[in-house]
C-alpha cells in the first residue's frame, strides 16, 4: 500500500471524496437551515453537520490557540469589547474576516466524516466563496436567510435567538448591534451567492419548516436517495 501524496498548493485534501460530494446549506442566522437540514435527515436518510455545534465547542480549543498565536489572550474578557463598543460595520468585518479560518476547521471534520449516505453540512459560516471551490456544481449549495420581519420573529419566539450569552452594560444597544451584524454578514452571503450562481431562499415565515426543506430537497434532488423516508 502506497502512502498519500501531500496535496499541492492550492489544492484541497479530500482523502474519502467527502467534500467533492458534500452538500452544503449556508446563509444568515436565524433562517431554519438546522431544522432543514434535520428533516432532510429523516426524509432521505442523510448524515448531517451542523456546524454551528462544532464552531461554537469542539473548535474552541483551535480558536484558542489562533489567538495566542496573534499575541492575543486566550479569551476576550470584556463582553462590551464584543458586542456594545464596535460598529455593526467593524463587527460584521471581524466576522467575516474569521470565517476562512474557521472554514478549514470544519473542512478537518468534514475530511475525517465518511457516511455511506449523501452529507449534508449546514451553518453560515459555509460561506458562498469558500465552498464553491470545492464543488462541481452550484446546486451542490443553497443559501437561506431570513427577512428581517422573521428574524424579529424568532427573536420574540426563541429565547436563545435573543440571548448574547454574556452580561454587557447596555444590552438593548449590543442586541441592536447584533442584528446588525446578522444582517450585514447575511447580504454578504447573498450577494457573493449571486455572484456565483448559488440559489438564494429567502425565509420570510409564510412557509413553515417543512415547505421549505421540500424546496431545499427538491434543488438537491439530482444527489438525494431516490427513496423518500416518510414521518
Amino acid at each position: 500500500m502506497t502512502g498519500h501524496n501531500p496535496p499541492a498548493d492550492g489544492e484541497v485534501r479530500d482523502p474519502f471524496g467527502t467534500l467533492r460530494r458534500a452538500l452544503w446549506i449556508g446563509g444568515g442566522q436565524w433562517a431554519g437551515k438546522s431544522t432543514v437540514a434535520r428533516l432532510l435527515a429523516v426524509r432521505h436518510c442523510v448524515t448531517v453537520y451542523h456546524y454551528d455545534h462544532h464552531d461554537a465547542r469542539a473548535h474552541n480549543d483551535r480558536r484558542i490557540a489562533r489567538r495566542v498565536r496573534r499575541g492575543e489572550p486566550p479569551a476576550e474578557t470584556d463582553p462590551d469589547k464584543v458586542w456594545v463598543h464596535p460598529t455593526p460595520e467593524e463587527m460584521a468585518t471581524e466576522t467575516l474576516a474569521g470565517f476562512p479560518d474557521r472554514f478549514e476547521w470544519a473542512l478537518d471534520d468534514l475530511r475525517a466524516l465518511v457516511s455511506g449516505h449523501p452529507i449534508i453540512a449546514e451553518g453560515w459560516g459555509l460561506r458562498p466563496e469558500l465552498v464553491a471551490p470545492l464543488v462541481d456544481s452550484p446546486r451542490r449549495m443553497v443559501v437561506m436567510v431570513p427577512t428581517p420581519e422573521f428574524r424579529r420573529h424568532q427573536l420574540r419566539e426563541l429565547p436563545r435567538a435573543a440571548s448574547l450569552g454574556h452580561r454587557v452594560s447596555d444590552p438593548v444597544r449590543a442586541q441592536a448591534n447584533r442584528l446588525a451584524r446578522d444582517r450585514l454578514v447575511a447580504e454578504d452571503a447573498v450577494r457573493t451567492a449571486h455572484r456565483l450562481g448559488i440559489r438564494v431562499i429567502e425565509v420570510d415565515g409564510s412557509r413553515d419548516a417543512a415547505a421549505i426543506a421540500d424546496i431545499v430537497a427538491d434543488h438537491f434532488g439530482p444527489y438525494l436517495p431516490r427513496h423518500r423516508h416518510e414521518v
